[in-house]
């Protein structure tokens, strides 16, 4: 292995992601391989494997392809030094993201505390329903 890269199943095991979702992401255009070995290889840099943390993050909060296409352009852009009026474009669209991400977190928190609050109903009514047991 070259030092700084790492093969996909290096890969996948750190960030947690199958071989066939990195793949994926790779066949999309979200997170192709900084490189290839000699033996053709893909080849990740700690980069990489930044974005695809990040990309899994996105994922459960449910942004499309293209928004997190987007989103991912407009990091590079600021990567690459953008300015002026454009850095200023790049910087409210990552506060737009932020917001719609924070919104997506709230809505899944409301659901998760409807689960558990079900899930403690039903657990509530079974030891109702659970016979006692006599000495």
């Amino acid at each position: 292995m070259i030092k700084g890269m790492y093969q996909i199943g290096e890969v996948a095991e750190a960030v947690g992601l199958s071989l066939r979702t990195i793949r994926h992401y790779e066949e999309v255009g979200l997170v192709p391989p900084s490189g290839r070995s000699a033996g053709g290889f893909r080849l990740y840099t700690d980069d990489d494997v930044e974005r695809l943390g990040l990309v899994k993050h996105m994922k459960p909060l449910d942004f499309t392809l293209d928004e997190m296409r987007q989103l991912l352009a407009a990091r590079d852009h600021l990567a690459g030094g953008a300015s002026g009026r454009r850095r200023a474009e790049l910087v409210e669209r990552l506060e737009a993201f932020a917001a719609a991400a924070e919104q997506r977190c709230e809505a899944l928190r409301a659901q998760v505390a409807a689960a558990e609050a079900m899930s403690e109903m039903l657990r509530l009514e079974a030891s109702r329903h659970r016979p006692t047991v006599r000495r």
